[in-house]
C-alpha cells in the first residue's frame, strides 16, 4: 500500500490526519509530520525519515503538503531526489485531497504518482464558496455518463434494465461527510438516491442535500413510493446507485414493495427518547427491533460499518442486546 505523509508548518498535518480518521476510519502506513516553531529543517527531515522506515512499501510514498517552499516542502523535496522515480509530492493539501487519496489507495496495484494525479482536481473542487455567485466561472469538459439524461421514452431498456446497488445503507443523517467521501470512493456510484418520505417534503433539506453531493455524482431525494418505481424502470438498468435510507422501517417498506435490495449497511441511527443505545452510533427502539428482525428473517443481509476500513459487527447480536435493554427499561 502507498505510504502518505502530512507534513505542516504547525499542527496542520496532525489536525488533518485525526479529520481523515473521522471520516474514513484508522488507516494504515499514515504519518502526520510537523514543524514546530522551536525546530528546525533536520528536525522534520528526520520525522519524514522515520515515518518512510514505518512504511510496509518505502519505494512508494506520497507526501501532501502544506505550502510549497516552505520547509516541509524543501526537505520532502531534497528526500525526493533519490526517488523520482516512484514518489510524488503534492502541495496545497487540504481535507478532499487527503480523502481522495485514502479511496485511490483502495486500488490494487496504484502507484504513488497516479494517485498524486488523481487527486489535484479533488481538492480543487473542494474550494467552494457561499453565496454561489462568489464562485469563479470554469469551463469544465462534460463527463460521460450512463445515466438517463432528458426524457427518455418510457419502456427504453438501458444496461440490462435493472438498477444496480453498489450500496444500500441506513443512516439518520443521510448524506453526510463519511457517505459523500469514504463511500462514494468505494462505491464509486453514478448516482446517489436519498429515500425518505419526510426529506422528501422538507424543500429545505433536500436542497441541502444536494448540494452535499461530492462532485461528479448526482443526488436525488426521492419518496419510497417513487425509489420503487425506479427499481422496476428498465431506464435505470445502467445505473450504478448508492441508496440511502433515513429508517430502517422505510428500508423494510421499500423492500416490500420489490425493491431488489440483499444486503443493508447500517450506518449511523441518532439517540432519542425511547431508544438505547448499543454501540457508539446506534440506538434502537421497539419498532427498530422489530423491524430488524422482520429483515432478517426475509434473509437481508447486514453489514455493520460507520465507514469502509472498520471491521464489520454482528447486527442481531446488537438487536438482542437492545431487545434486552429496553425488556429491563419498561420493568
Amino acid at each position: 500500500m502507498v505510504g502518505i505523509i502530512l507534513a505542516s508548518h504547525g499542527g496542520f498535518a496532525e489536525g488533518i490526519y485525526q479529520s481523515g480518521e473521522m471520516i474514513f476510519g484508522k488507516q494504515e502506513n499514515v504519518k502526520a509530520c510537523i514543524l514546530k516553531p522551536s525546530e528546525g529543517p533536520d528536525d522534520i527531515r528526520k520525522k519524514m525519515e522515520d515515518a518512510i522506515a514505518s512504511f510496509d512499501d518505502p519505494e512508494q510514498v506520497l507526501f501532501l503538503i502544506d505550502l510549497w517552499s516552505g520547509t516541509p516542502f524543501n526537505q520532502a523535496s531534497n528526500l525526493f531526489e533519490q526517488h523520482k522515480d516512484t514518489w510524488a509530492i503534492v502541495t496545497g493539501m487540504n481535507l478532499p485531497m487527503l480523502i481522495e487519496a485514502y479511496g485511490a489507495r483502495l486500488q490494487e496495484g496504484i502507484t504513488a504518482r497516479e494517485i498524486a494525479k488523481q487527486i489535484i482536481n479533488s481538492g480543487k473542487d473542494g474550494i467552494k464558496v457561499l453565496p454561489e455567485t462568489l464562485q469563479p466561472k470554469e469551463k469544465k469538459a462534460a463527463k460521460e455518463s450512463n445515466q438517463p439524461t432528458g426524457a427518455i421514452p418510457e419502456g427504453t431498456v438501458l444496461g440490462d434494465g435493472h438498477i444496480k446497488f453498489g450500496l444500500v445503507r441506513i443512516d439518520s443523517r443521510l448524506l453526510h461527510g463519511q457517505v459523500a467521501t469514504a463511500w462514494t470512493k468505494s462505491v464509486n456510484p453514478d448516482r446517489i438516491i436519498v429515500v425518505s418520505d419526510n426529506v422528501a417534503k422538507d424543500k429545505l433539506r433536500k436542497n441541502m442535500i444536494i448540494q452535499a453531493a461530492p462532485p461528479g455524482v448526482k443526488a436525488n431525494v426521492v419518496p419510497i413510493k417513487k425509489m420503487i418505481e425506479v427499481a422496476k424502470d428498465p431506464r435505470f438498468g445502467a445505473t450504478k446507485a448508492l441508496v440511502l435510507f433515513e429508517t430502517p422501517e422505510d428500508a423494510l417498506k421499500a423492500i416490500e414493495g420489490g425493491v431488489d435490495i440483499k444486503t443493508l449497511n447500517i450506518g449511523s441511527m441518532a439517540h432519542s427518547e425511547g431508544k438505547v443505545a448499543v454501540n457508539k452510533v446506534l440506538s434502537l427502539n421497539e419498532e427498530d427491533v422489530k423491524t430488524y428482525d422482520k429483515l432478517h428473517e426475509m434473509g437481508i443481509k447486514f453489514d455493520v460499518r460507520k465507514v469502509p476500513n472498520d471491521s464489520p459487527e454482528d447486527m442481531m447480536e446488537l438487536v438482542d442486546k437492545a431487545r434486552k435493554e429496553l425488556a429491563e427499561k419498561n420493568k
